[in-house]
């Protein structure tokens, strides 16, 4: 737990309040997101927040058994910002009225000022072109006002969409000011943080120190190993915690044959060589693909990949004398996930973790140096350890790997004529300067032949399907709109230079209907 001066977040069930934390951090403010049902007069005593906010939630505050925030919450004298339920809930509880039936109101509306109120505190230097441009989506409405509230904005179906008690620096929105589609919104939240009185001193300098210092006073004397997958977020802990301990970390890397090309090599590599740190090179490839010979349905491919991996890596971890921690690239979303929004706390730990279970089996206490970060404060760390910006900025990479980009069932063949125009894919999307504008990109192969014609000859050979996709966390995603010339020349490059291709195409399909990975 972090000594910075925190805002709290009271989550209603909101599908964006992540989004919320985002913000916050992006200005550099500590925050944290905690299920109203765990927020009551101790939590809040206990933790003193600097400031809350009320999160937008699916409930409906007329009906009696909807969700509140604790009455403390408004004794305590901190600022407050209620957002779409939020707001509702703060009107409900000190006196102001909400109603159901009036119509709805979802996406994009526009907010003019109330002539009788001046634009400021947190809502300054809002409504220079006239009216705020804000993205809603609510069912029920404040008609009421309670004591001591002004109205600041109103929109056709939100007569009271901001509205503030400068007095008590209580503030709300019936819109969304943490989604983009509110294109002031961010200013709105920076508003509110400079009004409590954040100094902005989250910064990942400071987070490397305090963590370093947090995980020798946890660990002591005692040897910790790490199951290294390549990916950033291990990467980043496993580089953190050799910063704090040394040589008291272990690293495992077990690969399973389903990696890129060269991609074993380079994490060798640069853990060995680079950084120095003890490194077991796992290679377990036959065991794995021997196992998926003649395997074609996903799930299985996933269940027999995970046993296998938690097999190893067991074996891999006995051999190193006297460790007693595990560690775990556990991001901040994790553990929010892992928090249900009607059921409470929850001590599972998302089941898709490739060391999942691995602690109480081997009796190891946890380490995760991570679990307070987002991805891009992740990334922003590795940064401050110095690791290379071409392996921080990577793309996401399954635990499974190329088993899931090579539908139906594996070979060893398929899984080279995979990892060659792969390859060809991304030095394309490099060369072309678009690497760090897309999410994520990779190429499949596609459980058919096609029939084509090179030279004089005719072929019968795999097909070949390109992904690439926009994101922010991965939870939706759009396909990247390449150009016809830039689809072209890749596809040329890729037949012509990858044996075993003659067909390529795009998938153009958003999440959602569809997964970003094939599998």
């Amino acid at each position: 737990m972090t000594q910075h001066d925190f805002c709290l977040i009271i989550d209603f069930g909101s599908q964006v309040t992540q989004l919320i934390a985002r913000r916050l951090r992006e200005s550099r403010v500590y925050c944290e997101i905690h299920p109203f049902q765990n927020v009551d007069a101790a939590f809040l005593k206990a933790r003193q927040p600097k400031a809350v906010i009320l999160s937008g939630g699916p409930g409906s505050v007329p009906q009696a058994d909807s969700p509140r925030a604790p009455d403390y919450l408004f004794e305590m004298g901190v600022p407050l910002f209620g957002i779409c339920y939020g707001q509702q809930v703060m009107m409900a509880q000190l006196g102001g009225c909400v109603e159901s039936g009036h119509h709805a109101e979802f996406g994009r509306a526009y907010v003019e000022p109330a002539k009788e109120h001046k634009a400021d505190g947190i809502f300054a230097g809002l409504f220079e072109s006239g009216r705020e441009q804000v993205w809603m989506s609510h069912g029920d409405r404040v008609t009421v006002l309670a004591p001591g509230f002004d109205v600041i904005g109103t929109s056709p179906n939100a007569p009271f969409a901001m509205i503030a008690d400068e007095a008590r620096r209580f503030y709300a929105v019936q819109f969304h000011p943490e989604v983009h589609h509110t294109p002031n919104g961010a200013q709105m939240l920076g508003n509110f943080l400079r009004l409590a009185g954040f100094k902005g001193d989250w910064t990942m300098g400071a987070y490397r120190e305090e963590a370093i210092a947090k995980i020798r006073a946890q660990v002591g004397s005692k040897r910790v190993i790490c199951g290294l997958s390549g990916g950033v977020d291990s990467s980043v802990a496993a580089v953190l915690i050799h910063e704090a301990i040394g040589d008291q970390l272990t690293c495992v890397f077990v690969d399973h044959g389903l990696l890129r090309q060269n991609e074993a090599e380079q994490v060798v590599n640069m853990f060995r060589d680079t950084y120095n740190i003890p490194l077991i090179h796992a290679d377990e490839s036959e065991l794995f693909l021997g196992a998926l010979e003649g395997m074609s349905d996903p799930e299985a491919k996933r269940k027999t990949i995970g046993k296998l991996f938690i097999d190893v890596f067991q074996k891999y971890a006995a051999q190193i004398e006297g460790a007693e921690f595990l560690a775990q690239g556990t991001l901040y979303p994790d553990v929010i996930e892992s928090v249900s929004f009607s059921g409470g706390p929850s001590v599972t730990i998302k089941s898709h973790h490739n060391v999942g279970g691995l602690p109480e089996k081997m009796g190891l206490k946890l380490v995760e140096p991570l679990r307070e970060l987002f991805k891009d404060e992740v990334r922003a760390l590795g940064r401050e350890l110095g690791l290379p910006d071409t392996f921080i900025g990577r793309h996401p990479f399954p635990g499974p790997g190329l088993a899931i980009r090579c539908p139906g069932e594996i070979t060893r063949e398929k899984l080279e004529i995979l990892r060659r125009a792969d390859a060809i894919y991304l030095d394309q999307i490099r060369l072309h300067g678009l690497y760090d504008d897309i999410w994520q990109a990779f190429a499949a192969i596609l459980p058919m032949r096609t029939v084509g014609v090179m030279g004089d000859g005719r072929t019968y050979d795999y097909a070949l399907a390109l992904r690439a996709v926009t994101s922010v966390d991965g939870m939706t995603a759009d396909y990247y709109p390449f150009t016809h010339e830039f689809l072209g020349e890749t596809s040329t490059r890729i037949i012509n230079e990858v044996r075993g291709i003659n067909r390529v195409f795009y998938d153009c399909t958003s999440k959602p209907p569809g997964t970003i990975e094939l599998e």
